[in-house]
């Protein structure tokens, strides 16, 4: 990993720890949250490679654990495998945009896993509020992230397609 990579990983790790600390537009039904913006790093670390989407993920995991305790921090910790995957895919050459598509059913189906030993099973929170509402906060996220790489290609120092 050379050192433009490692620092951008690094910031966006950063940004991943803090942002379930600094987003106050959040929706809470516990144990399912979404936060605006939480996937951003994420989904921008995707472009860096699968190293760097692990990383981002721990961080992930490490600021929703802190902020919102274990359960959110488990269930966050998916962002590993889900960045991951889209890094994988971007590497194959798909488009950013059909990677989002491809990983938010991935996502969804990882943070339900994940939280139904430890809830009542019950088919309607379970898959719509969890599966679905992680679904569309994945897309959500997505399509800011979609813009701030965008803007990110016009700039020479920090076109995290090119790093």
């Amino acid at each position: 990993m050379n050192m433009r990579k490692l620092t951008a990983t690094a910031l966006l790790t950063a940004l991943a720890i803090v942002i379930p600390f600094a987003v106050f537009f959040k929706v809470v039904i516990p144990p399912y949250t979404a936060t605006l913006g939480s996937h951003v790093p994420m989904f921008l670390s995707m472009l860096l490679g699968p190293q760097a989407a692990a990383m981002v993920g721990l961080g992930s995991a490490l600021g929703f654990f802190l902020n919102l305790g274990p359960l959110v921090g488990a269930r966050a910790f998916m962002h590993v495998f889900v960045g991951m995957a889209g890094a994988w895919l971007l590497r194959r050459g798909m488009p950013f945009p059909l990677v989002a598509l491809i990983t938010a059913p991935l996502h969804g189906i990882l943070e339900v896993l994940v939280i139904m030993p430890f809830v009542e099973f019950d088919a309607y929170y379970l898959l719509v509020v969890t599966g679905v509402g992680t679904v569309l906060h994945h897309g959500v996220d997505a399509f800011i992230s979609w813009i701030m790489i965008n803007l990110l290609k016009k700039s020479r120092t920090l076109d995290l397609t090119r790093i």
